[in-house]
């Protein structure tokens, strides 16, 4: 059969395969988080799951939706951080409604307290939405007003990925700390590398803007080097294992 027959066959095939890769892109991110929402759920106890990754998820991808005005790139990887944004507010929903319906007697905290000691720790999911509001709001005026500048939408760009490649240190921060990995899922952890990795690829393939190749590559190297303390502290314990669990950081791939 003569090679130009095959073509035929050749092109459907080459578009399902970036069919798939988009598809994954947009939804992949959201994966590990579905298990945590259905068991959050069922227990009703929200203390393995830091809200604080919410926090950072939101702050990454609204900036990165921001940096789009100014340099447009892929559209699944605009439509990743709208998916990403709705599934860490139905986070925050969850285990806002848990963690208030678990405490007694605990004055409520409200973001129009603005009280720093309590950011973030609020009793109601109506007060996340407007620090959310808030935060797009402001970060969407300057970015409005300095759109023209390439300087400033270069910087809004690597703010945007590099917030997001900076979510798996506190786990590496706090295995450091404790010299073990107790309580941390190794899964996950393997869940993040092999999402990482598909993500880096996938940024340097389609010729993505370099901050997201960079920062990609650097939470490869983050994931990386938690594993390897997986195996240094399984195999090389450094103080007796504690019996306390401890909760499991959760990221996006």
């Amino acid at each position: 059969m003569e090679p130009g027959g095959l073509e035929w066959l050749l092109v459907p095939m080459q578009q399902l395969v970036s069919w798939g890769a988009a598809g994954a892109m947009v939804f992949g991110g959201v994966v590990p988080y579905i298990p945590q929402y259905r068991d959050i759920r069922r227990t009703q106890n929200a203390e393995g799951f830091s809200t604080y990754v919410c926090l950072v998820l939101l702050v990454a991808n609204i900036l990165r939706i921001l940096f789009w005005f100014g340099r447009r790139f892929e559209s699944p990887l605009l439509w990743q951080s709208i998916i990403m944004i709705i599934t860490m507010l139905l986070m925050l929903k969850l285990c806002t409604e848990v963690r208030v319906s678990n405490e007694m007697n605990v004055k409520r905290r409200s973001f129009a307290d603005f009280d720093l000691n309590y950011f973030w720790h609020w009793s109601k999911f109506t007060d996340y939405v407007q620090c959310v509001l808030t935060f797009t709001g402001v970060t969407g005026y300057i970015t409005y007003l300095w759109l023209d500048s390439s300087l400033f939408v270069e910087t809004l760009g690597f703010l945007a990925v590099f917030t997001e490649a900076m979510l798996g240190v506190p786990q590496l921060y706090r295995n450091y700390q404790n010299r073990s990995t107790e309580g941390m899922s190794i899964k996950m952890v393997l869940m993040w590398t092999s999402g990482d990795t598909f993500k880096t690829v996938y940024f340097i393939l389609n010729q993505a803007p370099f901050q997201f190749s960079i920062c990609g590559l650097l939470q490869v190297f983050v994931d990386i080097a938690i594993l390897l303390q997986v195996y240094l502290y399984s195999h090389y314990p450094q103080k007796p294992v504690s019996h306390t669990a401890h909760p499991a950081s959760t990221k996006a791939l």
